[in-house]
């Protein structure tokens, strides 16, 4: 009973017009049926005024709907005594809002289950020791936690507990559990194991991965489905020949009654519903994979993309490089050159400045104590280091400071990081970033789906860029590029649209210039995953594919859904004109072709994997 009432407060036309109805039976089958007729009448004339006024100030817009042609069924209906039809026609139009909510709900179902899921309470320990439960909003960083067996990890965590399995399928789409040791990190919105283990705090909640999951499921799920505009582009023609057909069966019969029956099934609910349904499940398809798609819109853009151009480090490689080699100048030692370049890469946020410092921690050397650091932005960084400046980085960089600079050669995958210190060459580190395993078969899918261009934008030199580019066979590569310069770049790329791929702070700006922006956010920066329309939550750069594939299936599936729906009206105008279709029985045909349509519409929740 409760859910009845919720929904006829939600929906309080509907059930007027269900009760008018239901009193119209009723009084048929009495002395008062004389009265069945001025009811359903008047109350059909009702809602075809209410529905006018809205359609009147659409059309002071310039926009033209397909609301236009169910009201002219309803006024045809009534003037020519099709009453029961009349209200058939009224209950379409005021039901059209609820059985849109209710296949959106469906096709939502796997983007609300993250929302349903965020975790509430964390299990910590009090000053005396005793574990106590607290708002997961109160975990700050470095609190002890105890995760109870097939719970939710509540925050970002370090695991202390010498092992456990973890469920991170809600995260990212892997069903198999996944081993953790201590000292990894695991996950918040990932479920324990059998065992109770502790874990220490590494991230507040309201910076942990399953909430800013949660952000990006709410902006997706809040966001409006435009092909309805689509939809109403077909509005016009498909009044024009639905009303054409209507009159011509008048003329032709020189019955009026052939006018309305002919309209009853040209109604337009089908074309109004089926499309938004299918960018829906579209998004809630891609979402179960890891695939975070945040506008609808987005989909329409990425079926049409032609040209996808990715970021380097991080993007097509693993993003993880790893020291090969320390070359010294000036009769240094090895020793010597890394602890300088990690004592000024620590204020640097560039993935190989990370490397590098994790990589003299490992040797264990002690870094000297940095004054004056500052980083120029896809350049490098300058730091004084006792009473010596040191300028580490590109080689065009570190060449404005030492002359002498001489450029190494390198291996496919490989990158030098040069030093120099004060006015003089000092030498380099090389270090390795392979290309990640799925790129190739990614770009080949990628061709497969029609993308005629794929490019590298990257703000590394041109020859660690230009090997790569070599080894994946890019259209072109663009190198050593700021942030400007990528946004410019890509403003200027044709064909389009364009898509950008990418996973660090500095591909924000270009992320949002492009027309389809896609963050590998998995291990990529915040600042990455807002800028982009689409955001890979699991470290797997085939998932571009995916997206891909999703967009033009769920464009292809949209369009289809209309297609039905104006092929199926068009038929059954046709029967109509001869005569042989009563207006109740065409308004109840309409209501089956309602049904086909959404159903079809439906399909797009299992595109997911089939580019896979």
């Amino acid at each position: 009973m409760t859910t009845l009432a919720a929904a006829v407060r939600r929906y309080p036309l509907v059930a007027l017009t269900v009760v008018v109805g239901v009193v119209g039976l009723a009084l048929n089958w009495t002395p008062a049926s004389a009265v069945v007729p001025w009811l359903l009448s008047l109350y059909a004339i009702a809602i075809a005024v209410r529905e006018s006024v809205s359609m009147v100030r659409r059309l002071f817009a310039r926009e033209f709907g397909l609301d236009v042609l169910a009201v002219t069924a309803i006024i045809a209906t009534v003037l020519v005594g099709e009453f029961w039809a009349s209200i058939v026609i009224v209950l379409m139009l005021t039901g059209g809002e609820a059985l849109e909510d209710f296949a959106a709900g469906r096709a939502q179902r796997e983007l609300k289950a993250l929302l349903s899921r965020v975790p509430q309470i964390a299990h910590t320990f009090a000053d005396n020791g005793e574990l106590v439960d607290v708002a997961v909003t109160e975990v700050v960083k470095g609190d002890r936690l105890v995760v109870r067996p097939s719970e939710i990890v509540p925050v970002d965590a370090v695991l202390v507990s010498s092992s456990t399995s973890v469920d991170e399928s809600s995260l990212t789409g892997e069903s198999m559990p996944v081993e953790k040791v201590a000292g990894d990190l695991l996950l918040s919105g990932s479920v324990n194991g059998p065992e109770a283990v502790t874990v220490t705090a590494a991230a507040p909640a309201s910076e942990s991965q399953y909430q800013r999951i949660v952000q990006l499921v709410s902006e997706a799920a809040a966001s409006k489905p435009p092909l309805v505009r689509l939809a109403d582009r077909y509005a016009a023609p498909f009044t024009l020949v639905s009303v054409g057909l209507a009159a011509i069966a008048w003329w032709v019969s020189g019955d009026p009654t052939r006018f309305a029956e002919v309209l009853v099934v040209a109604t337009p609910c089908p074309l109004l519903i089926a499309a938004p349904v299918a960018f829906m499940a579209g998004m809630s398809s891609a979402s179960t994979h890891g695939v975070v798609v945040k506008n609808a819109g987005t989909l329409e853009v990425l079926a049409r993309a032609k040209t996808v151009v990715f970021d380097k480090t991080g993007t097509l490689t693993s993003g993880t490089p790893e020291v090969v080699a320390i070359r010294p100048e000036g009769g240094r030692s090895e020793e010597a050159l890394l602890t300088l370049v990690a004592a000024a890469e620590q204020y640097s946020s560039h993935v190989l400045a990370a490397s590098l410092v994790a990589d003299a921690q490992q040797r264990g050397y002690d870094l000297p104590s940095v004054t004056d650091a500052r980083e120029v932005a896809t350049h490098g960084v300058q730091a004084r280091v006792g009473s010596e400046l040191v300028t580490v980085g590109k080689p065009a960089f570190v060449a404005e400071q030492a002359p002498g600079l001489v450029r190494l050669e390198l291996s496919s995958g490989e990158a030098a990081v040069y030093v120099a210190v004060d006015d003089q060459y000092a030498g380099a580190i090389v270090l390795r970033d392979a290309v990640r395993a799925e790129a190739p078969r990614m770009l080949h899918d990628l061709r497969e789906l029609g993308i005629q261009k794929t490019l590298m934008v990257t703000g590394d030199v041109h020859q660690t860029a230009q090997k790569v580019a070599d080894e994946l066979q890019l259209s072109e590569v663009h190198a050593e590029c700021l942030p400007q310069d990528k946004v410019r770049i890509v403003q200027s790329i044709t064909p389009g649209p364009v898509v950008m791929v990418g996973d660090g702070v500095n591909d924000a700006p270009v992320l949002a210039a492009a027309n389809v922006g896609i963050a590998m956010g998995a291990k990529g920066s915040t600042a990455a995953s807002e800028s982009a329309d689409i955001v890979i939550l699991v470290d797997d750069l085939y998932r571009v594919v995916d997206a891909v594939s999703v967009g033009q299936r769920t464009v292809f599936i949209a369009l289809q859904s209309i297609w039905i729906g104006i092929a199926i009206s068009v038929a059954l105008m046709l029967v109509a004109m001869t005569g042989v279709l009563p207006a109740i029985v065409g308004a109840g045909l309409q209501e089956v072709v309602d049904l086909v349509t959404i159903l079809n519409a439906l399909r797009a929740l299992s595109l997911g994997r089939r580019a896979r």
